[in-house]
């Protein structure tokens, strides 16, 4: 009975030990790692940046819709010697002459028709925008995945911790006991050598489990995009959601999977880019003003000063007559690229069917192992109640209470390994689903 009382009380204090430690380190919630995640990890940061750079594009001037107005000014002057003999019989020389001319004016180039080449591009650059945004939203599904994995990582290693940490406790009372019973002579010396054998494996299992532990935060920490080397504490369980049925999800794919709306997006680039290069059959109109001022200075010649400004004005069209049948040519290879968008849509659906499946698939077993690996951790921790009163009283063999220790340990560590992977499979299918939350 003292036996049994002294187990009880020494996974009492390892757990008011834990307690302590837990008030020691920040509770770290999924939601605060996912919200930490959103604001600061690098990938969604650049992919971010890459979207503001499509939504800057689109405007009307990048599709050349608006006229260019461009302003210039040249300024030269010159020195020289020069020598005139004029018909009258008059010689003119001067040295060193100088001379000037300035030239500075504005003028205005606006394309008013290219064959609606000019409404395409806009259009495009919208869809570019959208491909940014479906890129934008597969990155932010991608990293948030490895938030919630890595997070759920940590919670089973946590509680293969609290494991080690009780079969640590045990080991370390059969110890003392085996110590004990030599003392007074009911143990061999043997038994008190296995035992402390025993307890140095079950430590250097704990170490290694803590390494474990302690990296795993490191990594997440990393996906936060915060120093790597806070340290801090997850929550204990690990919910999963049953509910996941594979036609919801197939359906729900089809509408919001990333992948596939940028699928949908390129063959709608593809038809563009189409209409851009018809557009190269039509002619193209455009319409110029400037305006424009001359002045000219000269020590020697007939004028020594003149000055001019003015408007210009005017109209210029061209049409594409004949380029070596290039057009025709740049042309079909435009509709080779929207047939290989639709191949690439339909091979991307195939792929989420078959990711889908084979997931769902992974998720029914691993929910059945779940309840599987619960009931086992169950059997052992009756088990080993059972075998620790057997000790104490001495009707069992040191191996046999090492191996029913060892059996507790080893379904607990499979039971909650069984939770993480069953969790692995339900964030996979929601991520193929496009439907990730937490």
């Amino acid at each position: 009975m003292k036996y049994k009382f002294a187990v009880l009380y020494a996974l009492v204090l390892s757990c008011i030990l834990s307690v302590s430690e837990a008030k020691a380190q920040d509770v770290l919630t999924l939601e605060d790692a996912v919200k930490i995640a959103l604001e600061k990890n690098f990938d969604i940061k650049l992919v971010a940046n890459d979207l503001e750079i499509n939504v800057n594009n689109v405007n009307r001037a990048n599709a050349g819709m608006l006229p260019s107005v461009t302003g210039n000014l040249t300024q030269s002057n010159t020195i020289e010697n020069s020598f005139q003999n004029r018909e009258n019989g008059t010689v003119v020389e001067r040295n060193w002459a100088k001379g000037s001319n300035l030239n500075y004016g504005v003028s205005l180039n606006w394309t008013v028709f290219d064959g609606f080449g000019m409404f395409a591009r806009y259009d495009q650059l919208k869809e570019l925008q959208k491909l940014g945004e479906a890129n934008l939203q597969q990155t932010v599904l991608g990293r948030v995945g490895d938030v919630i994995s890595t997070y759920y990582n940590l919670v089973q290693q946590q509680q293969q911790l609290q494991a080690l940490d009780t079969t640590m406790n045990i080991s370390r009372l059969r110890v003392q006991t085996a110590q004990n019973r030599f003392e007074i002579g009911k143990a061999a010396r043997l038994e008190v050598l296995n035992a402390q054998v025993d307890f140095n494996t079950d430590t250097t299992s704990m170490l290694r489990q803590q390494e474990l532990y302690l990296n795993t935060q490191t990594l997440l920490n990393e996906l936060l995009g915060r120093d790597v080397n806070l340290r801090f504490r997850v929550v204990d369980g690990i919910t999963i959601d049953e509910q996941l049925a594979i036609a919801d999800l197939s359906a729900k794919a089809l509408q919001q999977n990333p992948s596939l709306q940028a699928a949908v997006i390129n063959k709608r680039v593809a038809e563009l880019d189409l209409k851009q290069v018809k557009a190269n059959r039509m002619p193209t109109l455009s319409v110029n003003t400037g305006y424009n001022f001359r002045r000219a200075e000269s020590a020697l010649g007939f004028s020594t000063l003149s000055t001019n400004d003015g408007l210009n004005y005017g109209v210029s069209a061209s049409v594409n007559v004949f380029n070596g049948f290039l057009q025709r040519r740049n042309e079909q290879n435009a509709a080779i690229s929207i047939k290989s968008a639709e191949l690439d849509y339909e091979r991307l659906t195939q792929n989420l069917n078959a990711q889908l499946a084979i997931a769902h698939q992974t998720y029914l077993t691993s929910l059945s192992l779940v309840k599987l690996e619960e009931k086992n951790q169950q059997i052992a921790k009756q088990n080993l109640e059972i075998t620790l009163e057997k000790y104490r009283l001495g009707s069992i063999a040191p191996i046999e209470f090492r191996d029913a220790q060892q059996n507790f340990v080893n379904a607990t560590v499979r039971f909650s390994t069984a939770q993480y992977q069953a969790k692995l499979a339900e964030v996979s299918l929601k991520e193929i689903a496009g439907v990730l939350n937490f």
